[in-house]
């Protein structure tokens, strides 16, 4: 029997496809971040690609989480961020001054350009928590027809004199909004 050593090229050119392949894959997988471990992908949440979202000096993203309809039963979205230097204390400033300055400019670009005789398409509510050592803002936009909700809890707080850490869960429950908050904050 003689042996042309096509069988082995082939079985080398497999390997090699193989090898390539999960290098790629081990690449994909840092490309979507960490994910958070009180929202687990096991309970449909999936991470996003938030280092490639984020491109702002003096903010590090940390993961980006999302649970669709179809896996939750309160779907949602949450990000970890930290924020560093300038950009932290001008977002500290922000949300310890006047939140609802910041949510009703949220409201205004949410709903496009309004006329000025059109009346108001929703109502905006801010409050303030506190949740395991960290600061909260809720901010709820109600729909004025329809009972339609968007709700967005942040918690921040600094890690240093340097460093706000930012949990943000966005969903159209309020308890879910700080229940998924409390989540990131405490994977951190």
């Amino acid at each position: 029997m003689r042996d042309t050593g096509r069988g082995r090229t082939r079985s080398r050119l497999r390997f090699g496809a193989l090898a390539l392949g999960l290098v790629l894959l081990a690449g994909c997988a840092d490309h979507f971040g960490p994910g958070l471990v009180q929202l687990a992908a096991g309970r449909g949440w999936e991470p996003l690609p938030i280092r490639n979202w984020v491109v702002n000096e003096g903010i590090t993203p940390k993961a980006m989480v999302f649970c669709p309809p179809q896996d939750c039963i309160r779907p949602g979205v949450t990000a970890l961020l930290s924020f560093e230097g300038h950009e932290a204390a001008e977002l500290e400033r922000a949300l310890a001054l006047d939140p609802a300055r910041l949510a009703r400019a949220f409201a205004r670009k949410a709903g496009g350009k309004a006329k000025a005789k059109t009346p108001e398409a929703s109502t905006t509510r801010v409050t303030r928590f506190n949740l395991d050592g960290a600061k909260g803002i809720q901010v709820d936009i109600r729909a004025k027809e329809g009972d339609r909700l968007a709700s967005t809890a942040i918690l921040y707080g600094r890690r240093d004199k340097a460093t706000l850490d930012l949990a943000i869960a966005v969903t159209t429950e309020s308890a879910a909004a700080r229940d998924y908050a409390r989540a990131t904050w405490e994977s951190r």
